[in-house]
């Protein structure tokens, strides 16, 4: 692909936008090419900052014209970095944030700039909610293209199973409606295949009665107690309601207001919770939680919805350098229990995270040919988030990360596309179930035969 583009081509291409094109000598370059992960230092040959769809067509048309690589951004928050090229021209939604609510008919459409927290900010206005990830600076293009997984996921389903529409402009340049009366093989495509087929501008959603007011917050053990608690936490998440949504994470104690000063600095697991329904029967829902152990910090009860979508926003903040490992699994037995508990006793970074949490519910109930995401019949997830901030300190927390993921690896039955590591993109099958993978390639020679949208999970064409 050529980067060789002469002056008079730059200035003609800016001259249809109208929003603002940069080369890597102007101010703001910098800032925009920097995503989540630190880890990630690209350099695009242009940046095209998309005020609109008009912008995003034109993007689109000028890179195929002239044979450049594209990388497309969002909230930015992928792992993999691949929202910046190395050359070639990026295409940032980041501008485009517009966002509508119909509370009577409980819908909302989006543009693919905003974040999770952007998009909270207007539906709860009308306590409404969509399952949206666990982080609120998450974009809400890439959590819900891969699959949405979040706190109401149990109760409400994946992102993608409240999905209603896009609106999607093609690598030829078209731009498309895709619903489950137009263009429905792209519309069950988009749902769980990311963005391989074209750049999503826009979301519609169903929404849900959440909050504004729910039960949430988290409990937090000693890590002396991980193997007990986890146990229980086996058996609470079997029998608890749909509407909890659930997250066992090992943390090490930063130094907060709320946390203890004799436990800063210590490893803890924290079991935090979402409770969808009414606050009384939120209460009632976790009261075993905060009676069990006891725990040595107890941080749950009634707190605004936004509040529980920030609750992990500073672990997760942007600029640590990133490595992450994470799977499906069929079940929290004493085995994978042990295992979790052993290799999260050795982190290596005060930074780093693990996270287990539970599916099951709505998630299961939608069928395997539904969408395009695949393992709906995983009963949990987890992730090994390593974190740090020296780059001279990568290769002993991405070696204790691979050891972890190493041992679970017995355990594992498929893997969340959107929780891949840059160097696991060339097995993306293990996302997806052989049948929906297949029908994945067939979309993908349909509407991306040159794989211009590469720079993803990437299904690769056959054509």
């Amino acid at each position: 692909m050529s980067d060789r583009l002469d002056d008079a081509t730059i200035q003609q291409f800016r001259g249809s936008l109208r929003g603002a094109l940069l080369q890597p000598s102007d101010e703001g370059y910098d800032a925009v090419r920097q995503v989540w992960n630190a880890m990630i230092d690209r350099k695009p040959t242009l940046i095209v900052r998309c005020a609109g769809v008009a912008d995003v067509i034109n993007a689109v048309n000028f890179a195929r014209a002239n044979n450049l690589l594209v990388s497309v951004r969002g909230g930015g928050h992928n792992v993999t970095g691949s929202a910046v090229c190395e050359g070639g021209l990026m295409i940032d939604l980041s501008p485009m944030k517009g966002i509508q609510v119909d509370p009577a008919q409980r819908i909302a459409r989006a543009q693919a700039g905003l974040t999770w927290g952007e998009f909270d900010h207007e539906t709860q206005a009308f306590g409404l909610a969509v399952t949206g990830g666990q982080v609120s600076h998450t974009g809400i293009a890439g959590l819900t293209l891969g699959g949405g997984i979040g706190w109401l996921m149990r109760k409400c389903g994946l992102a993608i199973d409240n999905l209603l529409s896009v609106d999607i402009v093609t690598a030829d340049g078209r731009f498309l409606r895709a619903s489950a009366t137009e263009h429905v093989d792209l519309f069950w495509g988009v749902r769980g295949g990311g963005g391989n087929f074209g750049i999503v501008t826009s979301f519609e959603y169903r929404l849900h009665p959440v909050g504004p007011i729910v039960v949430g917050g988290m409990v937090l053990y000693p890590a002396a107690m991980a193997t007990e608690v986890l146990r229980f936490f086996r058996e609470f998440t079997a029998s608890a309601p749909d509407e909890l949504g659930l997250v066992a994470s090992f943390i090490t104690a930063p130094p907060l207001p709320f946390i203890p000063p004799q436990v800063v600095g210590t490893q803890l697991l924290a079991i935090a919770v979402c409770h969808a329904g009414s606050i009384e029967e939120g209460q009632r829902a976790v009261a075993p939680l905060r009676s069990f152990g006891p725990p040595a910090v107890d941080l749950i009860g009634p707190m605004p919805y936004t509040a529980v979508q920030r609750l992990f926003d500073d672990a997760a903040a942007f600029g640590h350098q990133v490595y992450l490992k994470s799977n499906h699994l069929t079940s929290l037995s004493d085995e994978v229990i042990d295992t979790v508990v052993a290799h999260a006793a050795n982190v290596t970074s005060p930074l780093s995270i693990v996270i287990l949490f539970p599916l099951g519910g709505a998630v299961g109930q939608a069928g395997e040919q539904d969408t395009a995401f695949g393992h709906r019949n995983a009963a949990y997830d987890y992730v090994i988030y390593s974190l740090w901030d020296d780059p001279q300190e990568a290769d002993r927390h991405i070696q204790w990360t691979r050891a972890f993921a190493a041992a679970m690896q017995s355990f594992a039955t498929g893997v969340y596309v959107n929780e891949m590591a840059g160097d696991e993109l060339d097995q993306v099958q293990r996302a997806y179930t052989p049948a929906v993978y297949e029908r994945l390639v067939v979309l993908k020679n349909t509407y991306d035969p040159t794989n211009l949208f590469h720079l993803n999970q990437n299904i690769k064409p056959t054509v």
